[in-house]
């Protein structure tokens, strides 16, 4: 089941942290740039190479000290078709480090549809009669529940079938986000602690031998208040964590996701890892050339502050 993988590999590691993989061209150092355009052409296949060369060498750099890596489907896709070919060749890099692979989506619809994306990412595509294939074929998906439970049961069947997961956007990280989460129903409840009640029914029958389900949700941590009213509600959903580092949540912020056990939550990091070798903490001490280990000093600076945060509590 998914949600064992995951935490055997959390436990492995001694490391709730996920690493965000959200590359733009202008995150990829410059040789690194410079060489794919030379070789490709100053296109978007070169920027596609590019991109996937420093994903290769950043899971290189950190697949012993973090249990997972989330690729946002939006920097490929902004790619285009090369640009879908380097998130597949990341998902594939990934899983062959053995990293558990999350990809950020937030993929929703209705009917035939979310069984499209399901398929896609999660399940597998009919071809001909019996054979059917996998495409992506990443370990856990992000999806959007705003159009209710016709658009989430094709992946919760996805998720049954194929020992994968999903989590569920409940209260995320940006600073908008309440005017929609935050709104009261009329029974005094928030939408978000509403659907965090969804997102506990909707799991119930894909817990594993941990007591957790494959069916977690997304609480930000920047808002670790509601994260507390949150977790009470999700007593067996895992969270996935958003807004830590680049985003202005800390450690302390992220803890309130997490249960007595310390288990039931892991916490995501992109910029502030992709991008080490640019922050005033690391630029000293590696420089440009030297990116791969300044993402790695950053994975390990985050999991003890994580840690650290956990300990303390």
């Amino acid at each position: 089941m998914f949600i064992d993988t995951l935490i055997e590999k959390i436990q492995e590691k001694k490391n709730p942290s996920v690493i965000g993989l959200d590359p733009k061209i202008d995150y990829v150092p410059n040789t690194l740039r410079e060489n794919a355009f030379k070789e490709y052409g100053v296109n978007i296949k070169g920027a596609a190479e590019a991109i996937l060369e420093f994903n290769k060498k950043l899971i290189d750099a950190i697949y012993d000290v973090v249990p997972a890596v989330k690729p946002q489907l939006a920097y490929y896709e902004m790619y285009g078709l090369e640009g879908l070919r380097a998130f597949n060749e990341t998902v594939k890099y990934a899983k062959d480090k053995g990293l558990v692979v999350i990809a950020d989506g937030k993929r929703n619809d209705i009917g035939s549809t979310a069984e499209a994306y399901s398929s896609a990412y999660l399940g597998k595509v009919v071809i001909d009669k019996e054979e059917k294939q996998g495409v992506f074929d990443v370990d856990a998906l992000t999806v959007s529940p705003y159009l209710g439970y016709d658009g989430i049961k094709p992946f919760i069947d996805d998720c049954t079938k194929f020992n994968k997961g999903i989590f569920v956007l409940v209260k995320t990280s940006n600073k908008s986000s309440g005017q929609l989460q935050d709104l009261l129903t009329q029974d005094g409840k928030s939408i978000y602690e509403v659907m965090a009640g969804y997102v506990e029914d909707w799991g119930k029958n894909l817990k594993g031998k941990y007591g957790y389900s494959s069916v977690g949700a997304v609480v930000g941590a920047t808002y670790p208040n509601q994260a507390k009213i949150l977790r009470k509600i999700m007593k067996s959903a895992y969270i996935l964590v958003p807004g830590y580092g680049a985003q202005g949540g800390t450690a302390k912020d992220a803890a309130h996701s997490f249960n007595g056990d310390g288990l039931g939550a892991i916490i995501n990091a992109s910029r502030s890892v992709m991008c080490a070798y640019q922050s005033e903490l690391w630029k000293n001490t590696y420089g440009e050339d030297k990116f791969a280990e300044a993402a790695r000093a950053e994975a390990i600076r985050m999991r003890d502050d994580i840690n650290g945060a956990l300990n303390s509590r």
